[in-house]
């Protein structure tokens, strides 16, 4: 019989972590956006960058636990790096094709899928957690058509975002059973290493230049290197350790209005005012997600 356990509500401090983390994730979308570079290179070096940065923590404080590391372990992590690349090397090219709010909107699906994933690993998912994801899933979609109606070569966009939706959700799915027994900096090096030798492969195999471009290119590559991935993804895998995939998953709707006030400030692209009640919508649906469960027991801490 499958494991059974009730979404908890995630602790204060959990929730301050997410909040910081969804600063610099929001503004991903317009940083890649603004940057010149391949979609796919970008992806790579965000990864590559991340892994290295995160190699001298690891060198510095934790390199006995390598040693340590089990098979399954290894696997578990070296899985969910590669769900993160695929989402990289699919939500990444969508900002190419459609806007950010439209982009944003349909990766933050992500919490749908990582539902039906923690329903099928044996989860009780509460019945208002349903009723808020159904309520956010209502504004993605208005989100989405509103912004489809204006330019049909965003649908590819968006089904690009809706791919990385799904990847991100069986990324943080996996990444739960190993952030159990794994500390936050030993993951997160294996995890971008993983992810940058699947995109240095996807590049590879596309002939997707790789160097060359202009020092503000390299800038906005760093800059999204230092935000969103050690900043904003490293701490959504520390709070792993208490707080489930499924609440994880759901607060990253909130990237969805950050990411489309941060493009429509510094670049410009300012949203129907259709998009407004969505985003209002998807805003409540993760308020009802969130409040859904009991608050969390937790009876361990991150390892550093």
């Amino acid at each position: 019989m499958g494991e059974r356990a009730v979404m908890q509500r995630p602790p204060a401090a959990d929730l301050v972590w997410l909040c910081i983390a969804l600063v610099f994730i929001s503004a991903s979308g317009p940083m890649i956006v603004a940057c010149t570079a391949p979609a796919l290179a970008i992806a790579f070096w965000r990864c590559f960058l991340g892994s290295g940065a995160t190699s001298i923590v690891v060198l510095a404080k934790a390199r006995h636990e390598f040693s340590r590391l089990t098979r399954r372990e290894w696997l578990l992590i070296v899985a969910a790096g590669l769900l993160l690349g695929g989402h990289f090397a699919t939500w990444i090219p969508s900002l190419r094709f459609t806007t950010v709010a439209a982009s944003t909107a349909m990766v933050a699906t992500q919490p749908v899928f990582a539902a039906l994933i923690a329903r099928a690993r044996g989860r009780r998912i509460p019945v208002q957690a349903w009723l808020g994801i159904a309520l956010a899933g209502v504004g993605v979609l208005v989100i989405t058509g509103v912004d489809s109606s204006i330019d049909m070569r965003h649908l590819i966009g968006d089904l690009l975002a809706l791919v990385g939706a799904f990847l991100a959700a069986a990324y943080v799915s996996v990444g739960e059973y190993a952030r159990k027994s794994v500390s936050t900096s030993t993951m997160t090096m294996i995890l971008y290493a993983s992810s940058a030798v699947l995109l240095l492969v996807t590049c590879l195999a596309g002939r997707q230049a790789l160097w060359g471009w202009s020092w503000r290119d390299w800038l906005l590559i760093i800059a999204l290197t230092v935000g969103a991935q050690l900043l904003g993804h490293t701490i959504m895998n520390k709070v792993l350790v208490s707080t489930s995939a499924t609440v994880v998953s759901t607060a990253i709707l909130f990237e969805a209005p950050g990411a489309t006030i941060i493009a429509a400030i510094a670049l410009g692209q300012i949203p129907p005012l259709g998009l407004i009640p969505a985003l209002a919508l998807m805003l409540v649906g993760v308020v009802m997600v969130i409040r859904s469960g009991s608050r969390a027991d937790v009876s361990e801490t991150s390892p550093i």
